[in-house]
């Protein structure tokens, strides 16, 4: 039977493990189901983790969605995913996701920290070789980025498809991290004459800046004025 998407888990939180489970911090861990979500959703760029030759590597690359599965995508050429479709069961991997929400400055060096939103998924990564599936991560992975951006686009062809490989990775073993809050100053230090608190770091977009060859008469979409 063929599995193109894979629909959240009726369970609220994903199971901790000893990878998962952070040595220091613990009280910042998360495993809820739907917190962990919400900071991929609010992300399109990843860190994938893997060993090549002995040595560690770590790509940022562009992600997916869907449900409880992550897709990456990339030239067939390139050598993680090679090593994905070579590998038997697939390539272990470690893919990371991270917000910065704000600058935590203390009145100690020390204690200078940042308010953040993580999100760490371990697992093997395996080659996506049904043609159904891959359409839909690939769209996926555009839609990560830009929501709605995969139906106002050529869709990739035969060719391109072929120069493509796409992997997915199943949200089995992954915690989320996260901070929030002011310094966490020691109380010997509060009368320190040195400022302390958050500086707050927001991502935003500027106008669409459209391409010199563009059509003067297509005009920006409403999905992309509204982001």
């Amino acid at each position: 039977m063929r599995d193109t998407t894979t629909p959240d888990s009726t369970g609220t939180a994903y199971e901790p493990t000893e990878r998962t489970v952070p040595s220091r911090a613990r009280q910042r861990a998360s495993y809820d189901r739907r917190t962990v979500h919400s900071i991929l959703d609010a992300a399109y760029l990843c860190h994938l983790g893997f060993v090549r030759d002995g040595a560690p590597v770590v790509l940022p690359t562009l992600f997916g969605r869907i449900g409880d599965r992550l897709y990456v995508h990339g030239s067939t050429g390139s050598r993680p995913l090679r090593e994905t479709n070579a590998a038997d069961p697939g390539l272990a991997v470690c893919l990371t996701v991270t917000h910065v929400d704000g600058l935590v400055l203390a009145r100690s060096a020390f204690h200078h920290s940042m308010n953040y939103r993580s999100v760490v998924v371990h697992g093997t990564a395996r080659t996506v070789t049904d043609p159904e599936e891959r359409r839909v991560a690939l769209d996926a992975i555009v839609d990560q980025v830009v929501p709605g951006r995969s139906k106002d686009s050529r869709p990739a062809d035969a060719k391109e498809l072929a120069a493509t490989a796409v992997i997915r990775l199943d949200l089995d073993e992954v915690s989320a991290k996260i901070r929030t809050g002011g310094p966490n100053d020691d109380p010997a230090d509060l009368s320190l004459p040195h400022w302390a608190g958050v500086v707050p770091v927001t991502r935003g977009y500027g106008a669409p800046v459209p391409s010199g060859d563009l059509d003067p008469a297509v005009q920006v979409p409403d999905y992309l004025a509204e982001l």
